[in-house]
């Protein structure tokens, strides 16, 4: 199975705490940790557990932070077709509190690929199945020459100016900034996913059909929240691109947002189907 992402990339510092700090309050960090995220790069990692590769098309600040940003998705089995912009990589802060939960504070613009980068953009017509994050309308365009186009309602304006036919379009219940409303997309993505943490989710299919499902088991102690909903959305992608239907699919993603739930970081508990 060929998949890919086309999205972007937060180099991110992690600080575990008992809570996250009160205003004008001084805390000290349990442990600290610094590593690529934002949910392009989260995604294509948790697709190449799944798929044994991902491709994954992304820009790059030209910078220290960047380059490092490239080497390091590189030798988590991802294969990184990406472009450098002369400007500095996007940054964020995360505090992970006693409970796991994640906070979030980025610093940058969301970057990604544009159509007219110098990037292999043919291999998308040999991919089963892409997840974007970022990019301009002309990636967009790129990436829907998959089998199966799955999109982040967190962009939902730009799916709404492209008017690209969506397989499948993610977003969480809880966040303001991912609300979908029906006839906010012209086509209706074939299937609509509204994701609510542990409590499973819902999900509503172009023809009407509405349904909800459960969180899965969690295989571990709780660690860590960041990159739940990514892994989950790339589980999303692989399932459908794989055939599954969408009642499997949903279920195939629960499980990798569960299994990303018990590792430190993004990278560590993800779900793994198969060896590359």
């Amino acid at each position: 199975m060929r998949v890919a992402v086309v999205g972007h990339v937060e180099w991110i510092e992690f600080a575990r705490v008992e809570r996250v700090p009160l205003a004008g309050e001084i805390i000290h960090a349990l442990e600290a940790w610094e590593e690529p995220g934002g949910g392009g790069s989260v995604a294509a990692v948790q697709l190449a557990k799944l798929a044994g590769q991902c491709a994954f098309f992304a820009a790059l600040g030209d910078d220290p932070i960047g380059h490092r940003a490239g080497r390091d998705l590189s030798a988590l089995g991802v294969r990184v077709e990406a472009v450098f912009r002369p400007t500095p990589q996007r940054r964020g802060f995360t505090f992970i509190d006693a409970s796991g939960e994640r906070t979030i504070t980025v610093m940058g613009e969301r970057m990604g690929p544009n159509g007219a980068d110098p990037l292999p953009w043919d291999v998308l017509d040999r991919t089963d199945a892409v997840y974007f994050t970022a990019g301009d309308e002309a990636a967009l365009r790129h990436a829907r020459r998959s089998s199966v186009l799955v999109a982040t309602a967190r962009i939902l304006p730009q799916l709404a100016r492209a008017g690209v036919p969506l397989d499948a379009l993610v977003g969480s219940g809880r966040d303001q900034a991912e609300r979908y409303a029906p006839g906010d997309l012209e086509p209706p993505p074939r299937v609509v996913v509204w994701t609510d943490g542990r409590s499973g989710g819902r999900y509503r299919t172009a023809d009407g059909i509405e349904g909800t499902y459960p969180a899965a088991p969690i295989p571990g102690p709780v660690v860590d929240a960041y990159g739940c909903g990514d892994s989950f959305a790339a589980g999303l992608a692989f399932g459908l691109g794989s055939g599954l239907g969408v009642e499997e699919s949903l279920a195939l993603a629960a499980k990798c947002g569960a299994a990303c739930l018990t590792g430190r970081g993004p990278y560590a508990g993800q779900l793994v189907l198969r060896s590359g």
